[in-house]
């Protein structure tokens, strides 16, 4: 998520890699409830994206709908007839008023990391049946467990937010919570020094120097934990050409791009997944070495001397890409000296987002973050079966993801990684160009204030001594249902709204328990059971239970269930993570 906009915490890189490694360990099944600190949450969507000038939406929730407890046999259950429609999931089970079970197809030792996804968070059922799980009529009235409730979404200027008095865990440190947005970095920085901000995203790479000097702000740097990658798709021409690709690989100097353009903290990408990462990364297989001859005899070799091509990208800052427009135009100069003519085509982020995910971009900029720290998050989600954005999957990649994804062995995941990143050097869907550093700012005054590793800012921690807090990101939420979205400026304002059953803790990439208040798993990690934590209240008043989290993982999962609509229907992260949809045409 990617396109997503991703936090690591306030903590030295150094220990951020230990923690990352150390949550890389499969999750210990079971623990124990913790209802103090609110919830947080991680980020993928297509079509078309409001357009930011519609009507402003309705501020309260819906009536209340208490929903009765169900009874033994209202239990839901939906369960595939076996596994050969292509996805992991086998079946979801109420077993009783408070008690879930997930059954796996296979062995997914990363299991309690996915549900910790923002895009999992838990709807009231007669809720979703209202709204027909349509993202439009979602955004207008959400309603979830969090510690805000939204009062106000003025599209195209701000979010406002409300304490939720009935939330389950500690209160909002403070009562109102407002979002903002402007692209612009030294935008952002400006409302921060003037006090019209309390924290602000993404801190331009030239400004760091300046917050950490100002003595009313503090900046919190964000170790690499993304990637920034040049896509392709290979059924689009001159992509189809394995040559015309290679010679990109070979004609783009990385280095340069991270020397020039990146801040402190910054990497060339030697693999797609961070080293910081367990497994995944090879060392051993490094990225081909920038040599522009070799660059220029493939494109004689293939035919496409003075090649014409578009390059596209959305013009949203993120960790992983902090200067996409001066970045654009530094691919287009080298390109140019391999004799290939580059024409730059900005798109509206969302409008971008869903073209890449349909499979409709030829040659692009994009990035991701990670939501939770293994590989699979990284290569599974991006070059899976069910991937449309470099075109045509390779089968003896996705064979190979299968493989390192089904059992919890390092070496043997590492070995089966490393073939993989063998095959994508042979391919090269995407170069993978940098692993960026970045940083967030808040006002000096704001305690709580903190980065996420692989989730959102937690907004009910932060507490200024004012009576509300204010926080500037870089564009506005593309709708208010996380189910059917991948973008880290709609999970922000989605982390304060919804919960899900587990959490990450706060500042690291560790999962807490949340909605569920303990978990377990069977010996061979193929069926996931979730103890809900009891007299939780949605926004609408109605109680969770059980079937809330049947009926929310259903809409997602079966593509013939009535409130699987939500935005583009793409539901990006359920087939990354799950793979094909039960009943998909």
């Amino acid at each position: 998520m990617n396109t997503k906009n991703r936090f690591l915490p306030a903590l030295s890189a150094a220990a951020v890699t230990a923690l990352l490694l150390a949550a890389c360990a499969p999750a210990a099944p079971a623990a124990p409830a913790a209802p103090a600190a609110p919830t947080e949450a991680p980020a993928p969507a297509p079509t078309e994206a409001p357009a930011p000038t519609e009507a402003p939406a309705p501020t309260e929730a819906p009536a209340a709908t208490e929903a009765p407890a169900p009874a033994a046999s209202a239990m839901m259950k939906v369960e595939a007839p076996n596994c050969d429609y292509g996805g992991t999931m086998k079946a979801i089970e109420a077993v009783d008023e408070l008690t879930v079970k997930f059954t796996l197809c296979s062995p997914d030792p990363a299991f309690p990391y996915k549900i910790a996804g923002d895009s999992f968070a838990i709807l009231d059922a007669d809720y979703l049946n209202e709204t027909g799980g349509d993202s439009n009529k979602i955004s207008e009235n959400p309603v979830g467990t969090g510690p805000y409730k939204v009062k106000e979404w003025k599209r195209g200027e701000s979010i406002t937010f409300e304490a939720f008095a009935d939330y389950w865990g500690e209160q909002a440190k403070t009562p109102t919570a407002v979002l903002r947005w402007s692209k612009e970095a030294a935008q952002r920085l400006l409302e921060l020094q003037s006090g019209n901000a309390d924290g602000m995203s993404n801190v331009g790479p030239d400004d760091f120097e300046t917050v950490e000097k100002d003595a009313d702000l503090k900046l919190i740097e964000v170790p690499a934990a993304n990637i920034f990658y040049i896509g392709f798709n290979n059924t689009i021409p001159p992509f189809d050409d394995d040559r015309v690709r290679l010679a990109f690989a070979y004609g783009i100097d990385r280095q340069r791009i991270v020397d020039d353009y990146y801040p402190r903290g910054s990497v060339v990408a030697t693999s797609f997944v961070p080293t910081s990462f367990a497994v995944g990364a090879s060392p051993n297989v490094p990225w081909h070495e920038y040599n522009p001859e070799k660059a220029r005899e493939l494109l004689k070799e293939a035919g496409k001397e003075n090649l014409e091509v578009t390059l596209t990208y959305r013009d949203v800052v993120r960790g992983y890409l902090p200067n996409p427009g001066i970045v654009a135009q530094e691919i287009q100069a080298q390109l140019k000296e391999i004799g290939v003519n580059v024409k730059i085509e900005v798109k509206e982020s969302g409008a971008f987002l869903d073209s890449v995910t349909a499979g409709k971009e030829a040659f692009y900029l994009l990035g991701w973050g990670a939501d939770y720290p293994d590989a699979t998050n990284f290569l599974d989600y991006h070059f899976g079966p069910e991937n449309k954005q470099y075109g045509k999957p390779y089968d003896d990649i996705v064979a190979l993801l299968k493989e390192g994804a089904s059992t919890a062995d390092l070496a043997k995941r590492q070995a089966a990684y490393d073939k993989v990143n063998e095959l994508l050097k042979k391919y090269v869907p995407m170069i993978p160009v940098a692993h960026g550093g970045s940083a967030l700012a808040f006002r000096a005054d704001v305690e709580g204030a903190h980065a996420n590793p692989v989730s959102a800012l937690v907004f009910a921690v932060m507490a200024p001594p004012r009576d509300r807090f204010v926080y500037v990101q870089n564009a506005e939420p593309i709708s208010l249902n996380c189910a059917d979205e991948s973008d880290g400026e709609t999970f922000t304002a989605c982390a304060q709204i919804y919960e899900t059953l587990l959490r990450f803790k706060l500042g690291t990439a560790e999962v807490e328990p949340a909605l569920a208040e303990s978990y377990e798993s069977n010996a061979d990690l193929t069926e996931w059971t979730f103890k809900l934590r009891p007299g939780v209240k949605f926004h609408n008043g109605a109680t969770l239970d059980a079937n809330d989290v049947v009926a929310t993982m259903v809409a997602q999962w079966d593509a013939k269930n009535p409130n699987h609509k939500g935005r583009t229907g793409s539901f990006e992260y359920w087939t990354a993570y799950f793979g094909s949809f039960l009943n998909a045409q």
